[in-house]
């Protein structure tokens, strides 16, 4: 999807964070330094979007999120169950874009799409796999994320998936908090953490009103339910999409 194909009632084109997809910086289950890359990307070549841009973590106190229409899951719902997962909000005005460099979906896709085709609805779904997001500004992430990588090795030492080329992001005074990022304790932590509702009030904006997601098929559901979660980034020895 063009950036400028994302219309509303404002008709100037949204900044192009991003030439393509393939342009990025990518490296497969590393989502949160993805995402950490393309806020740098975007502070360096678009420095002033940086204040509209939000990193968005998506997990729950169980860490077993179900998302559709990954690039990593398998037939035709695409569906897949991670601890966690981040992605980047671009919103400067009333109109808002997902850029997620894990989904099938556009680069960028309009919030809406994103949103009904990824999350579809809690109600569907038993309320241990009810969403929940702790948002962040892009700022802020730039100045206090940081990571060792060791959620990504095995006892042994060795990776459970092959790391980023570039050296470990840190502060001056942190080399890993990923954790806290994760957490959905509202009371801890940078951001704010919501409900999927919430993400939809806060991002979503129309002057009519939306037909409601479709509910996940019975078939996904159960092919969920079939396969238990036990942290796939931070524990198993194989890719983080479970389906």
């Amino acid at each position: 999807m063009a950036v400028e194909s994302i219309v509303s009632g404002n008709t100037k084109p949204l900044v192009p964070l991003f030439s393509k997809r393939t342009d990025c910086v990518y490296t497969s289950c590393f989502c949160e330094e993805n995402v950490w890359k393309l806020c740098q990307e975007v502070a360096t070549k678009h420095g002033s979007e940086l204040q509209h841009c939000y990193v968005a973590f998506i997990s729950n106190p169980g860490r077993s999120v179900p998302l559709w229409r990954q690039r990593s899951g398998k037939d035709e719902d695409k569906i897949v169950l991670w601890d966690y997962h981040v992605i980047l909000i671009y919103a400067p005005d009333e109109r808002a874009v997902v850029y997620d460099l894990d989904s099938e979906l556009p680069f960028p896709t309009h919030f809406w799409k994103y949103a009904t085709e990824t999350f579809r609805r809690d109600e569907a779904l038993p309320p241990e796999w009810h969403r929940m997001f702790r948002l962040v500004s892009a700022s802020d992430y730039l100045k206090h994320f940081a990571s060792d990588r060791q959620h990504m090795k095995r006892k042994d030492g060795s990776w459970i998936k092959t790391p980023p080329d570039y050296s470990p992001i840190s502060t001056p005074t942190c080399t890993d908090n990923l954790d806290s990022f994760i957490d959905m304790d509202p009371n801890t932590g940078l951001g704010t953490v919501m409900s999927l509702k919430q993400l939809f009030d806060r991002f979503y904006r129309s002057n009519v009103a939306p037909q409601p997601p479709p509910p996940p098929p019975p078939q996904a559901q159960a092919q969920a339910q079939a396969t238990p979660t036990n942290g796939l980034r931070k524990h198993a020895d194989m890719p983080s999409a479970l389906v």
